[in-house]
């Protein structure tokens, strides 16, 4: 960073908020880099143990505070580019912004081993221009943190997750108050652990945000498509635990227990990956019930706080909320958004009744494969009651009338919109329909979301008549 500005910033930051301890140690940073060690180490001691998250060892006043700092500050250099790239990592998830980097301070990745001085290290920057791209494997091996909300510990796990050899730091597109995780995802910058020994590679990619020549990422995009799709179905059996126990009083000791046949058909379906992912969610939850974990959804995610994972979980720890679906019906723009928290997970074009759509809370009470007995009936191949009302979400045979008020109370979509949200949301699922809710515009999505069908969810035996 240049200038006294930046400095300014983290010292009003720091005031405001003197328990982020990650503010203190972009405040060392910046003291670091101006060579003012003896408020530099004050800092680095304030930050604790992001400290050694980033620079993966103690400080060396950490145990003896009351040494002659000025001894040891004579012994220390300028860091070296490692040091700058982490600054600017952090400063990219911590959402801070500073004047662009000198000439001199514009690098590419660099090196260090667990525990080399800074002088040993030397020598070992160097900028990516012509460098081969990385190859980074498979999204099992991959730990992911956006940014900017909840950057503090989706950072510091990013570079200490010890059961990951990749990582990859990003920024979703922002909509006001909301992250669209089907917008336009920048990739800030990625890590990668060399040759088993704890030490890390760092890129970084975007040239906007880092004042630098980017890299180029490589296997990055592929990696981060395949985990967000991991992602979804974690948001997605999420939903259902936490509804199953809310109707059940207790957890499901399976996923038997959420894929039924109709009217118990919580989930439409399953996929290996979803099986794979439920003990571990279970054991989750099964904390939060008993008190061992903080049990309190992401901050600002609007959802019930009684429902969803504590913030240790992996989601919380990768910036993401990890709170139930919910769905808002937004009827001044015609669009419903699949949210959790803040980020938008998706939107789409629904056709309404006008002043015949009531405004209010409901919850998704049935939902039933081809209700006029078809799939190309009035109603579509989908439908999902709210709160057993004559209102419902469902397909229609006049595709043309999405968009507008043609509907006598209902929320129309198109089918594959449709069975996209049909698989994506449970039963239990919150519905808000109010104006001005849904601030983006429809996307369809690079891949659909599809559960595979286990179970019978036809229901021959009613004749529907939502409105």
């Amino acid at each position: 960073m240049e200038g006294s500005t930046d400095i300014d910033y983290l010292k009003t930051y720091v005031s405001k908020h003197p328990d982020n301890r990650m503010a203190w140690y972009l405040l060392g940073k910046a003291y670091e880099e101006r060579g003012k060690e003896a408020k530099a180490n004050y800092c680095f001691l304030q930050s604790g143990d992001v400290f050694e998250a980033f620079e993966r060892k103690r400080h060396p006043l950490a145990d003896e505070p009351e040494v002659l700092i000025g001894e040891w500050n004579r012994r220390r250099k300028r860091r070296t580019a490692l040091r700058r790239a982490m600054l600017v990592a952090a400063l990219l998830l911590l959402g801070l912004t500073g004047s662009p980097a000198a000439p001199e301070d514009r690098i590419g990745p660099a090196e260090l081993r667990p525990g080399e001085t800074v002088e040993e290290g030397q020598g070992k920057q160097r900028l990516t221009e012509g460098e081969e791209a990385w190859s980074m494997g498979t999204a099992a091996g991959l730990a992911v943190a956006f940014a900017p909300r909840g950057s503090e510990p989706a950072l510091t796990a990013l570079l200490s997750a010890r059961d990951a050899d990749y990582g990859i730091a990003a920024k979703m597109e922002e909509a006001g108050v909301w992250r669209r995780w089907d917008g336009d995802t920048r990739i800030l910058l990625t890590v990668r652990r060399e040759n088993g020994d704890g030490r890390w590679l760092v890129r970084t990619h975007d040239a906007a945000w880092c004042r630098c020549m980017p890299a180029e990422t490589g296997d990055a995009p592929r990696l981060l498509r395949e985990w967000s799709g991991l992602q979804e179905q974690r948001w997605t059996l999420v939903s259902a635990i936490a509804h199953y126990e809310r109707l059940h009083g207790r957890l499901p000791r399976g996923l038997s227990e959420l894929v039924r046949p109709y009217p118990d058909n919580m989930l439409s379906g399953d996929t290996p990956e979803m099986r794979a992912m439920l003990p571990e969610l279970l054991r989750s939850f099964a904390k939060a019930d008993n008190g061992t974990a903080d049990s309190n959804p992401a901050e600002n995610g609007g959802g019930d706080s009684s429902l969803g994972l504590p913030d240790g979980t992996a989601s919380a720890a990768s910036g993401l909320p990890d709170e139930p679906l919910r769905i808002l019906v937004d009827t001044s723009r015609h669009r419903l958004a699949v949210v959790t928290g803040d980020v938008i997970v998706r939107v789409y074009p629904v056709g309404l009744g006008g002043e015949r759509t009531p405004e209010g809370t409901f919850a998704i009470t049935e939902k039933v494969k081809n209700p006029n007995g078809r799939d190309d009936g009035p109603f579509g191949s989908r439908g999902m009651t709210l709160s057993d009302t004559p209102y419902a979400i469902h397909g229609t045979d006049e595709p043309e009338t999405v968009g507008g008020d043609n509907s006598l109370g209902c929320v129309r979509m198109l089918r594959e919109d449709l069975e996209e949200l049909y698989d994506l949301v449970p039963i239990g699922t919150e519905v808000v329909i109010k104006k001005g809710i849904v601030p983006a515009a429809p996307a369809v999505p690079r891949e659909r979301f599809a559960l595979e069908p286990q179970e019978d969810e036809t229901n021959p035996g009613k004749v529907y008549d939502w409105l």
